[in-house]
């Protein structure tokens, strides 16, 4: 069994839902209905747009054409990860902190599930490595994001506490292992939440797609739990070491706390 096609007047029923929701917001005057409209058109101008040029890509299937799309969705990512804090670090750091950890940990997570796990022949199979490389690229970036707006605005926060550990002689890692402790679990939480509720409460997108696709229920468990496994470790890895280096440009050698070299975002 194959996913039935669907048809512009099937596409209609979420198009009318999606406006009845925004008719609504704008009847109560919650002032959430612009948005709503501008972020679906978006999303419909941008998957048909991807959709039209994984077509090609797929249908090329040369490793460089790969690594191309691939090298886009990287550049995006270190864009996005970098825009999303309402604190920032100053100059280019801001993108290094976050954008680095992202696409380096993603990356690596997306390799070596295709050598290992997945196996794809080509290994490089763009079918399999671009999807591969979206939901990792994506969960990493949300993890570092959250843990990069967390550790910031805390540091600001308690500035007071921090400096008076660094005062009493504690080294700068020790003086933001709390901060740090705070930023790491907010990160995590979303994909945490995401695996405790997968099964009893929710399908996960994937798990759910290939259901509609087709695929024995079993084995699309075991895609679904490959998948969280990947995202979990990835984002944990990169949210580590964007607080890393975070904490790194926040501080210097003589162990101070350097909020000056925070900027507000805008």
């Amino acid at each position: 069994m194959n996913a039935p096609s669907l048809t512009p007047a099937d596409l209609a029923l979420a198009a009318a839902l999606v406006l009845a929701s925004a008719g609504l917001s704008l009847l109560l005057d919650f002032r959430i209905h612009r948005p709503m409209v501008v972020a679906s058109l978006r999303m419909v101008a941008q998957l048909l747009l991807v959709g039209q040029v994984l077509r090609i890509v797929f249908r090329i299937g040369h490793p460089i054409v790969t690594l191309a799309v691939l090298a886009v969705m990287a550049a995006a990512v270190v864009y996005e990860v970098g825009a999303r804090p309402e604190r920032r670090l100053a100059g280019l750091w801001h993108y290094m902190a976050g954008g680095l950890p992202t696409v380096v940990c993603g990356f690596a997570i997306v390799v070596l599930a295709l050598l290992t796990a997945l196996s794809p022949s080509p290994w490089y199979d763009a079918r399999v490595a671009i999807p591969l490389a979206g939901i990792i690229l994506g969960n990493v970036m949300n993890a570092v994001s959250l843990a990069l707006n967390v550790f910031f605005s805390a540091a600001v926060r308690e500035r007071g506490a921090i400096e008076a550990r660094l005062a009493l002689g504690a080294t700068k890692g020790q003086a933001l292992h709390g901060v740090s402790t705070q930023a790491l679990r907010t990160a995590l939480i979303p994909t945490i939440n995401q695996m405790a509720a997968a099964g009893i409460i929710t399908l996960p997108g994937i798990m759910t797609g290939q259901l509609l696709a087709g695929m024995d229920p079993i084995g699309a468990a075991k895609y679904q739990i490959l998948l969280m496994g990947l995202m979990l470790s990835g984002s944990f890895a990169g949210a580590l070491l964007a607080l890393k280096l975070a904490a790194t440009r926040l501080t210097d050698d003589r162990h101070r706390l350097r909020l000056d070299r925070l900027r507000p975002r805008g």
